[in-house]
């Protein structure tokens, strides 16, 4: 019997509300990744976006609707318990205790978040908890900013997906998926000015927000977390 430890990935977001651009590369990357489980992590206090037009219950409930049917996604409420923001090296501070040392750890993020890593908080201690598996995103460089952001990603490029089930940390994965051009913004765009959304999420959240009466009218009391 084998004691290799599977690959756990992990997708953090706002999901307001969640929709294709969010589930279909990630199904790619996990076919190319060969994850079995990828953990949505829905956070509460975004720490540098506007808060969310849904509430937390809301935005927790299309979720459940969007994953329903699938059994690649599963659910981790934890940062929606906090009231601070939700910095994501605390929450894989929390995981990796949780899971251990030899536990390989991974978190999806876009190539747009790629190229602001620099931004984030403690972002130099990311990989030392987790690998970063990084999705395409259109109109976003390939490329890294500076000559030393360029460096750092090709010192921790992992070369083969293989690699990324090989040690607990450390590498970041280019993925090949497939560029999906949906946001949210766009989708509540669309919603504030009663244009159709059916093609843009899925099925049963759309009825879900149909019912709620979420997205009617642009939100004016958006705060800029930092």
């Amino acid at each position: 019997m084998s004691d290799k430890i599977e690959l756990h990935a992990l997708y953090g977001g706002t999901f307001d509300p969640i929709h294709y651009g969010h589930l279909k590369p990630v199904e790619a990357l996990a076919a190319l990744a060969g994850l079995h489980t990828v953990t949505l992590l829905p956070n509460n206090v975004p720490p540098h976006r506007p808060q969310p037009e849904a509430s937390p219950a809301q935005r927790i409930e299309m979720v459940r609707l969007a994953i329903a049917d699938n059994p690649l996604f599963d659910l981790d409420l934890r940062e929606m318990q906090r009231n601070t923001p939700s910095f994501t090296v605390d929450t894989l501070d929390e995981l990796r205790q949780e899971r251990g040392v030899k536990q390989p750890l991974a978190f999806i993020i876009g190539q747009d978040s790629l190229l602001t890593l620099h931004k984030w908080h403690r972002w130099q201690d990311l990989l030392s908890l987790c690998h970063l598996l990084v999705c395409q995103r259109p109109g976003y460089s390939r490329e890294m900013t500076t000559p030393e952001q360029q460096q750092w990603l090709e010192k921790h490029l992992a070369k083969r997906p293989e690699e990324l089930h090989q040690q607990p940390a450390g590498k970041v994965f280019l993925a090949e998926t497939p560029l999906v051009s949906i946001s949210a913004t766009e989708i509540r765009d669309r919603l504030h000015q009663g244009h159709p959304d059916a093609d843009l999420l899925p099925p049963s959240v759309s009825e879900f927000i149909a019912r709620e009466g979420l997205y009617r009218n642009p939100n004016p009391h958006a705060i800029l977390r930092r």
